[in-house]
């Protein structure tokens, strides 16, 4: 006997994907269970304790080591067959991930730390930008700036005696950060290892607790293949001002690939990369005349502010939200947190969003 249409279950796969999509049918409303209302509420208090407790790096760290591993394992298992391989491929991705993570961060501190002689070349190079500068300020100002590189060592000394407390507490500070963000790809990698290889009975609670780690992990993703796209488009604006705009009229500024490179590479980084691709560009044009410096600081700024709006345009697409929804909730994540607020405002947004969409409820 055919069944009737009325006997056969109904799927909606908008509820089921994770996020909406653009879409204007109706979204089923569901019940949330005693579990799931309790997974959540401890998942918006961890994520309230992770910015109280200055630990964003810690949970980008982990979400990026999860996400890196979870993408990478396919690849790894094709020709896996047994439960074991699987299990030792990916501890084996764990730790490669892991070691490589650490060896690049270690390797950019010890750029910024290498030794006298690179210091006697910055010191050098900054001379030559003090140099350039001093034929372009006004002759009041003059006499603020050192004459040699011994001026320059000696108000660096003095500069770093005014301020050896915040010196001393910003070393202990990135320490800190480094072992947070190190603890923080350890647990990434054990929660993907977790998820590869679930257990094959799962408490109910365990399990909804889960559900919020891949939805948090899926909102990371997405957020991140938007800021790949605003780096993108930061970089192609910054290469037309450096390789188009100056050289039409008549300037051209040393190492202009890379700083267009560097703009890429910082991008990637949520606000503090801006800052720093900004200042590598005006610290450039300083050496070739202050006004240049001037203008690419004032094109910098104007960029940005444009690209702010749009940037939010572009992450709003990925979590299919509004720019206005967005901006609110970095301004608001903002003035609650700083900065770490601003970097985890998209990704506490998106997850946000995912579980309403997830129970029909926007």
């Amino acid at each position: 006997m055919t069944p009737s249409a009325s006997s056969t279950p109904h799927v909606n796969p908008q509820v089921d994907s994770p996020l909406p999509l653009l879409t204007h049918q109706r979204p089923v409303l569901r019940t949330a269970s005693s579990f799931k209302i309790v997974a959540w509420a401890l998942a918006l208090v961890g994520l309230l304790l992770v910015m109280t407790l200055h630990l964003v790096s810690a949970l980008l760290a982990g979400l990026l080591v999860f996400e890196l591993v979870r993408s990478l394992t396919p690849l790894v298992q094709k020709r896996l067959t047994s439960e074991r391989a699987h299990l030792i491929s990916v501890v084996l991705l764990s730790a490669v991930v892991i070691g490589l993570l650490t060896a690049a961060i270690l390797g950019i501190v010890a750029f910024f730390h290498g030794g006298p002689d690179r210091i006697l070349v910055i010191q050098t190079k900054l001379m030559e930008v003090i140099n350039q500068a001093r034929a372009q300020v006004p002759a009041l100002l003059k006499d603020y700036l050192p004459d040699d590189i011994a001026d320059t060592q000696q108000m660096l000394s003095d500069w770093m005696q005014s301020h050896s407390g915040a010196l001393t507490l910003a070393g202990k500070e990135a320490v800190q950060i480094f072992i947070h963000i190190l603890v923080g790809m350890i647990l990434g990698a054990m929660v993907a290892l977790n998820a590869a290889h679930p257990m094959p009975i799962l408490q109910p609670l365990a399990g909804e607790l889960l559900e919020r780690i891949r939805l948090l992990a899926d909102a990371f993703h997405r957020i991140v293949f938007a800021q790949i796209k605003i780096s993108l488009l930061n970089t192609v604006f910054t290469a037309i001002f450096l390789m188009v705009i100056l050289p039409l009229l008549g300037l051209h500024l040393p190492l202009t690939k890379t700083m267009v490179v560097v703009t890429f590479l910082a991008g990637l980084l949520p606000v503090i990369g801006n800052l720093i691709s900004n200042t590598v560009i005006v610290l450039i044009a300083l050496s070739v005349s202050l006004y240049v410096a001037i203008a690419a600081l004032v094109f910098l700024i104007v960029i940005h502010k444009f690209e702010y709006f749009l940037n939010a345009r572009i992450v709003g697409s990925q979590i299919n939200a509004r720019s206005w929804e967005l901006l609110t909730a970095m301004l608001l994540a903002e003035a609650a947190f700083g900065v770490p607020g601003v970097i985890a405002a998209p990704i506490y947004y998106a997850y946000i969003k995912s579980e309403l969409h997830e129970m029909g409820w926007v």
